[in-house]
């Protein structure tokens, strides 16, 4: 199951927060090598400052945190437009219809189960669960596209489950890695074919509070 977290809501979610933290300084600075900047075990840059939306995966019998992904508002501070300007030199997308996605992690603690197998299914269907939640999230804030920075490797997987995306600017080496931009279509379409390829056809995001319940 996914949980979304507002920035009003952190404090709520505190412990879970400070994993995902965590777990992504294991997954981009141990296990990828990407220069970023680590303080005390967690994986913290200036964009989770400004008020995102994150979407965590949880295992549904123990709660343990499987993966997470970052979402900003496109009119805002985002990574493709300050940080990888390189790779739209004419400039980044900007629109309220438009979100972005960062920081997208499967908690690498799932590879170190005893059963290879397994790890390997909970690695895949937890990549799909996220890309799903995020198409659920968006189609409920009436978001159209969501824009991404990825690297190679994210490339092939989003290829191999037929997570299909628009190229956008010039794929650019960045450091070790090959990084491209890519405008994922929020729709319908998209959400079938996730579901499909992962087996996940019900709704992933935990239901919505009814109207006037306190968050």
């Amino acid at each position: 199951m996914i949980i979304t977290v507002e920035s009003v809501d952190r404090s709520k979610h505190s412990a879970l927060i400070d994993e995902m933290f965590c777990m992504r300084a294991e997954v981009f600075a141990d296990r990828l090598g990407w220069e970023v900047h680590v303080e005390n075990g967690r994986e913290i840059d200036r964009f989770d400052c400004e008020g995102p939306l994150y979407l965590l995966s949880l295992d549904e019998q123990s709660g343990a945190l499987r993966g997470a992904v970052r979402l900003l508002p496109t009119t805002g501070p985002n990574m493709l437009r300050d940080v990888f300007q390189v790779l739209m030199p004419g400039g980044a997308v900007e629109s309220p219809l438009i979100w972005e996605s960062s920081r997208f992690a499967v908690n690498p603690r799932i590879l170190q189960a005893e059963d290879r197998h397994e790890a390997n299914h909970t690695l895949n269907r937890t990549t799909i669960e996220l890309l799903c939640g995020i198409v659920e999230v968006c189609q409920r804030a009436g978001i159209e596209h969501v824009v991404s920075v990825f690297d190679a490797r994210m490339a092939r997987i989003f290829r191999s489950i037929e997570c299909r995306f628009e190229q956008l600017g010039t794929p650019t080496r960045i450091g070790r890695t090959m990084t491209y931009a890519g405008l994922f279509d929020m729709s319908d379409e998209m959400r079938a074919t996730l579901g499909s390829s992962g087996d996940l056809l019900a709704p992933v995001l935990t239901p919505e509070p009814p109207v006037g319940e306190n968050r």
